[in-house]
């Protein structure tokens, strides 16, 4: 079984990538259709509304670096740590559906620790940067 996983690994590895960024991709997206609906939500939470370009940035790019694999271990902590501050900032409250939000944050955060700690895998930027450089293509040549 464990050849079958191994055969695998290089397409679920992106597969878990296109999977997790999906939700900041179209995230990012929207915020940009709906800028000031956004700007306005965010201040009233207390969160300052110039801050909706970094969090687009943040969404929308680190989306797509992890979909590439590029820079994966950074840009899979930067989200990580987003999507904590926002399960607390934005989805705290007592109602069933924000709990929900709350712990969909968390497992995120969750799933792009397993990208820190592991890399983007064989088929990525990263991947193809440390073959470049001569270094083999292994979880720690994939920094």
């Amino acid at each position: 079984m464990n050849t079958l996983f191994n055969t695998l690994k290089p397409w679920t590895d992106l597969a878990g990538r296109i999977l997790i960024a999906a939700i900041f991709i179209t995230a990012g997206w929207s915020k940009i259709g709906g800028y000031a609906g956004t700007q306005g939500y965010m201040e009233s939470v207390g969160v300052p509304g110039a801050l909706l370009p970094l969090v687009i940035l943040l969404e929308l790019g680190g989306g797509l670096a992890i979909v590439a694999g590029l820079l994966t271990r950074v840009t899979a902590l930067a989200l990580a740590g987003f999507s904590i501050v926002s399960a607390v900032l934005f989805h705290g409250g007592a109602d069933q559906m924000q709990q929900i939000m709350f712990m969909k944050n968390i497992a995120m955060a969750g799933g792009f620790l397993f990208l820190v700690a592991n890399g983007a895998g064989r088929i990525s930027v990263d991947a193809w940067l440390a073959a470049r450089r001569g270094a083999p293509v292994t979880t720690a040549a994939i920094a």
